[in-house]
């Protein structure tokens, strides 16, 4: 099976930290230039980065177009892009503010699009990109007190399918990693010992994923041995959506 990203660049936003390090790492790994993208926690990102080789960081705020832009243009091109940036802001609908879905959807959404949109024009030149935006199954099904976050994720699968669609002619595949309940600070810090014990009885794995076991479903979308597939949604979650 061919793995090899020898001479390819690869871009993960959130890459720092969680997940997004596991992906870097793995990246990293098989061969490519990584540029580890953060937002607020440079510590993170550096610490992930000292530890890997052919890797750098760099700060921008990928809700923000110009930041995208700047950050393109100073560490790209791109061969491989990772969109795993994303945030919660979790409440129940009657009490969720506008901002807290403004944010997320800013977040977990937005910057996708203004990433993608701009590592692009260099996929097209050399004719050969791939592309995995990070979801979750609280994407494909919804889930109380997440309406932003279920709406942010589940709107990644769109843009995920229309991205295939309009670049699969110029050999860029684009696909969806769609995650279950993975053992992150992220997810620690949202759920109480009692609603991972719960998600834990109804995984028919009978536990949390790790941050590798996502890592190792991006690498592979990211390689040349997922070729023929584009537009898909690899669900990884223990069986818990099954």
């Amino acid at each position: 099976m061919d793995l090899d990203l020898s001479g390819r660049s690869a871009l993960v936003t959130g890459g720092g930290k969680g997940i997004g390090a596991a992906i870097s790492r793995e990246l990293s790994e098989m061969g490519a230039r990584v540029v580890i993208n953060y937002r607020s926690d440079q510590a993170a990102a550096a610490a992930t980065a000292a530890a890997l080789g052919n890797v750098q960081t760099f700060g921008a705020d990928v809700g923000d177009p110009e930041q995208v832009a700047r950050m393109v243009a100073e560490t790209g091109p791109f061969d491989v892009v990772v969109n795993n940036a994303g945030m919660l802001r979790d409440r129940l609908l009657l009490r969720m503010t506008a901002d807290d879905w403004d944010q997320v959807l800013r977040t977990d959404l937005s910057a996708a699009f203004h990433v993608t949109k701009a590592v692009v024009p260099h996929m097209l030149k050399r004719r050969w990109g791939r592309i995995v935006n990070i979801s979750s199954i609280v994407g494909l099904g919804g889930n109380p007190g997440q309406a932003n976050y279920a709406a942010a994720k589940a709107g990644l699968v769109g843009l995920t399918k229309s991205v295939a669609k309009e670049l699969g002619s110029r050999n860029i595949n684009c696909n969806v990693v769609a995650p279950g309940y993975v053992h992150t600070e992220l997810t620690a810090s949202s759920m109480t010992e009692e609603m991972l014990a719960e998600l834990i009885k109804l995984t028919p794995l009978r536990r949390q994923g790790q941050a590798e076991e996502i890592a190792a479903a991006v690498a592979f979308l990211c390689s040349p041995a997922a070729s023929f597939i584009t537009g898909a949604v690899l669900v990884v979650d223990g069986g818990l959506a099954a």
